[in-house]
């Protein structure tokens, strides 16, 4: 691979086209856990201890990974309380101005019920349901999480499902991050426990005496969650999750009149996620790569997860195109989680978009907003998921359910039909299912 390093952060660049297959595939390749055997090992052994020991192995547990003695698992109203007193009123203001556009945008998008003849005496429709108990998983381990509570317990309300409980870590003190459950009380969640990492997601997805077995599981985490979520979705009873949200990515194609300064605040906006995270930037103007190093230089060094972001930049991606086309390209075989579009005519290139979990049009429309409340939802697929799955939305929250009635003549219309396709199949208990009702008098 032909790659130049650039700057003092030791970040390598490369020209697309002085690369054969082999190593634009190598390029684009996410950060691998080298341990990731263990880490899934480590899981079902957290999973098979919660099964058996339940409130017992939670408890245990939380002494071991958080440090914390827990009497009580679940959030009092006491602590609600307290929580509501310690957030300061700019932060709640914050967060239900935020809601307020997330219930804005979701309503948009939901899915309706419908009903339609689909011949003379038939009739077919849609009816929408919302699951009945749903668990939402909100991370709370280098930084709280409260913004996560507001992209899951929007759509959550929305759907109107039977329940909805929320786990978090505890802090040192052994409470719940107080804007965690400013943020769960604005969504009208009101069962929340003092439990995180996998052991949390074992459970909800089987239960305890005190946390109740989940038929759906949503949200991010690191990868001790992100394979308990994915083991236990599928094990025999276990529920269903929303997807494997894994390292925070973002991709930015920047043309020639991008910001350096722009780029570089959006690249380490995503890298001090993680040091999993990954950046990506394609541009096809010669000269932007050397000055957005410049700008990730002297920009990292004033951020207080500087450490982390300098191990994310580790995976980062500087690479040089020839026009914005082959960008496109580049970025739906990618399919990023963020793709942010630095161009002057950025809508332009929308209709080429494939693959992205949430498209950030122009330079005034950094993805952080889109993480704090524009209104689309920031639970979205990664590792190149989004080439065939979406983000959150109050669909993932609902079941969808077909209806149909069907008349004596509707019967007469299409019951031949289906009788002809039954015996093509060879299955003729279903031909005669058919047949018996034609023939009766009834």
């Amino acid at each position: 691979m032909t790659t130049r390093v650039e700057s003092g952060l030791g970040l390598p660049s490369a020209r697309w086209n002085d690369l054969d297959g082999a190593a634009r595939r190598g390029l684009l390749e996410r950060p691998i856990s080298t341990n990731q055997s263990e880490v899934d090992a480590t899981v079902r052994s957290l999973i098979d201890e919660v099964r058996a020991n339940g409130d017992e192995a939670l408890r245990a547990l939380t002494r071991r990974f958080d440090g914390v003695e827990i009497d009580g698992l679940e959030v009092s109203p006491s602590e609600f309380d307290e929580a509501d007193r310690s957030v300061s009123g700019e932060i709640k203001t914050a967060m239900a101005e935020a809601r307020q556009r997330l219930l804005a945008w979701h309503r948009a998008g939901m899915a309706e019920e419908f009903q339609i003849d689909t011949a003379q005496g038939v009739t077919c429709g849609r009816i929408l349901r919302g699951i009945r108990r749903v668990g939402l998983y909100v991370p709370s381990g280098s930084a709280p999480l409260p913004s996560t509570a507001l992209m899951l317990g929007v759509p959550a309300s929305l759907a109107d499902c039977g329940e909805v409980i929320l786990c978090t870590p505890p802090r040192f003190d052994g409470r719940a991050h107080p804007t965690v459950l400013i943020a769960a009380s604005l969504c009208g969640i009101h069962r929340v426990f003092k439990v995180g990492g996998a052991q949390a997601i074992a459970a909800m997805a089987f239960g305890t005496a005190t946390i109740p077995a989940c038929d759906k599981l949503f949200g991010p985490g690191n990868s001790f969650v992100t394979s308990a979520k994915q083991q236990v979705s599928t094990m025999p009873g276990g529920p269903a999750i929303d997807l494997p949200a894994g390292p925070s990515e973002v991709l930015v194609i920047a043309g020639a009149d991008a910001s350096p300064a722009f780029v570089a605040a959006d690249l380490l906006a995503q890298a001090e996620h993680g040091p999993d995270s990954q950046v990506v930037l394609l541009t096809d103007a010669p000269g932007l790569i050397e000055s957005v190093l410049r700008d990730l230089e002297s920009q990292i060094e004033t951020l207080p997860r500087a450490e982390i972001a300098r191990k994310a930049l580790h995976h980062a991606r500087l690479i040089e195109v020839e026009n914005l086309d082959a960008a496109i390209a580049i970025s739906n075989d990618y399919a990023p989680e963020h793709l942010i579009l630095h161009l002057r005519e950025p809508d332009r290139c929308l209709p080429q978009i494939r693959a992205a979990g949430s498209v950030f049009l122009g330079e005034l429309t950094p993805e952080s907003l889109g993480d704090y409340g524009s209104g689309t939802n920031h639970v979205l697929p990664t590792n190149g998921a989004a080439r065939a799955a979406s983000g959150v939305s109050v669909a993932s929250f609902q079941n969808s359910i077909s209806v149909q009635s069907v008349s004596r003549l509707g019967l007469e219309a299409i019951g031949p039909g289906a009788i002809t396709l039954a015996r093509a199949e060879g299955l003729e208990a279903h031909a005669r299912a058919v047949v018996q009702r034609l023939e009766s008098r009834s």
